[in-house]
């Protein structure tokens, strides 16, 4: 019979993501989509709030993009920053005042719509991930025609909508719950 080895950690409820799910998640430079003051490269940044309007300071989010010329990376090996490749995937956890940042690269629009960034929201108290958009501001008129952010109202399009600081970062902040809700995207099987 074979051996079973001593446990070093503590199994987790399965009613909800964490408190420990972070084990086996990170690597090196898992943030850094593209080296940090590389040309073209910017900070995607934000906080993830509770719905008491409270920084969450054990989220992961994970985010997905076209390149700057709207083409689909299709690199493997994300897992290996090798300070050139653009693979499109970064993965960020927030700290204790629930922020998180990426270092990547605006993406260029995917076809007809208007660019944006796919998000993943990994959260204490949810029972599963949650699916969002984060868009580019600046062209008022691609996201106007965007065939998501068309049919939403004002209020809920400007959840998805990231600002554009001076220096050219984005600033994007997810609302879980509450008054400016993020809106959330459901995908059927």
């Amino acid at each position: 019979m074979a051996e079973v080895p001593e446990r070093t950690h503590g199994t987790t409820g399965s009613q909800t993501i964490g408190p420990f799910f972070a084990f086996g998640l990170e690597y090196p430079r898992m943030h850094e989509v593209v080296p940090p003051q590389s040309p073209g490269s910017i900070v995607l940044g934000g906080t993830v709030y509770d719905g008491a309007g409270d920084p969450v300071p054990d989220s992961m989010i994970e985010i997905w993009s076209t390149d700057s010329d709207g083409s689909v990376p299709r690199l493997r090996g994300f897992l290996a920053r090798d300070g050139r490749s653009f693979t499109g995937f970064g993965r960020a956890f927030t700290n204790d005042e629930g922020r998180y940042e990426f270092w990547t690269r605006n993406p260029g629009a995917p076809g007809d719509g208007a660019p944006f960034f796919a998000a993943v929201i990994f959260s204490r108290g949810l029972p599963s991930k949650l699916h969002t958009r984060i868009y580019l501001p600046g062209n008022d008129a691609l996201l106007e025609a965007d065939p998501l952010l068309s049919r939403l109202t004002a209020p809920e399009r400007d959840t998805l909508v990231a600002t554009r600081a001076p220096d050219g970062h984005l600033q994007h902040d997810i609302r879980l719950q509450g008054q400016k809700e993020t809106v959330f995207l459901a995908f059927s099987n």
